[in-house]
C-alpha cells in the first residue's frame, strides 16, 4: 500500500497534467513512468492510467460540445476506425513493453515540431477544401495512431492533434477539441479489454479519474479561450520539451 504522501503527489501531477494535456497531450509520457517510480506494476499503471484518462477526455470534450466547436459529422468516420485500432492496441500491452517505443515516439513529437514549424499557416485557418489522399492518409495515420494510443497512449494525441491539423484542414482549436473526443473512444475501449484481463487497480483509477476529470474540464475552458497562434505557441513549445524528455529518457 502506498504511503499517503505519494497518494498526494501521484493527485496533484495526474491534475496539473490533465489542464496542461489538454492543449498539449503526452500526459502519460510523465504519469506513466512516475507511477513505475511508486512499484507500481508497469501493465497495471498503464491500465490505471488508460481508465483515468477517459475520465479526462470526458471532462476536456464537455466544453468543447457546448461551444460546438467539434464537427461530430467529419469526426465520426475517425471514431469508428479509432475503437478498432485502440482496440488491437489494448491486447498489445501484453506483449510489448512501453519502454521499447519511447525512441520513436520522441523522434515523432520532433518531427512533428519541424513540420509546424516549417508550414507557418497550418492550424490557423481551416482548410475549406481536403483532397480525397489527404483524407485517406489521415485516416491511416489515425488507425497507426490508434494502435498505438490503445497500448500506451504517451504522446498519442500530440501526433493526433498534429494530423489532423497538417493533413485533415483543422485549426488548432477544432484539432484539440476533436482529440479529445476521439480519444474517450481510444481510452474507453483500451479500458474494457484491460478491465476484462484484470490490470485495473480500481482504487487508485477512480481517484485518478475524479482528479483527470476535473483538471482537464478547468483546461477546456482555459482552451476555448485563447486563439490558434496562442495554441499554437504552446502546443509547439512543450511537445519540444516533452519530445527532448522522452529522448533523454530513453538515453539515460
Amino acid at each position: 500500500m502506498m504511503p499517503i504522501n505519494a497518494w498526494i503527489l501521484l493527485i496533484i501531477l495526474f491534475f496539473v497534467t490533465s489542464i496542461i494535456g489538454v492543449v498539449t497531450g503526452s500526459n502519460s509520457l510523465i504519469t506513466v513512468p512516475v507511477m513505475f517510480q511508486f512499484d507500481i506494476d508497469p501493465r497495471t499503471a498503464v491500465a490505471t492510467n488508460m481508465f483515468g484518462l477517459t475520465f479526462m477526455n470526458i471532462g476536456a470534450t464537455i466544453p468543447f460540445l457546448r461551444r460546438r466547436i467539434i464537427d461530430t459529422k467529419k469526426v465520426t468516420p475517425l471514431i469508428i476506425i479509432t475503437l478498432i485500432s485502440s482496440a488491437i492496441g489494448a491486447f498489445l500491452v501484453l506483449l510489448i513493453t512501453p519502454a521499447n517505443i519511447k525512441l520513436l515516439v520522441s523522434i515523432a513529437m520532433i518531427a512533428v515540431t519541424i513540420f509546424t514549424l516549417v508550414k507557418r499557416d497550418s492550424g490557423i485557418a481551416a482548410s475549406a477544401e481536403i483532397s480525397t489522399k489527404a483524407t485517406v492518409l489521415t485516416y491511416v495515420l489515425t488507425f497507426a495512431l490508434g494502435i498505438y494510443g490503445g497500448l500506451y497512449s504517451g504522446g498519442y494525441v500530440t501526433m493526433l492533434t498534429a494530423v489532423y491539423v497538417a493533413f485533415f484542414g483543422m485549426t488548432f482549436t477544432e484539432s484539440v477539441a476533436s482529440t479529445k473526443l476521439i480519444n474517450i473512444f481510444s481510452s474507453a475501449i483500451a479500458t474494457l479489454i484491460f478491465m476484462w484481463q484484470g490490470l485495473v487497480d480500481y482504487r487508485l483509477g477512480f481517484i485518478l479519474a475524479v482528479t483527470m476529470f476535473v483538471g482537464a474540464y478547468i483546461g477546456a475552458q482555459t482552451v476555448t479561450k485563447l486563439s490558434d497562434v496562442w495554441l499554437k505557441r504552446i502546443f509547439i513549445a512543450a511537445v519540444l520539451i516533452l519530445a527532448i524528455k522522452t529522448l533523454l529518457d530513453f538515453v539515460l
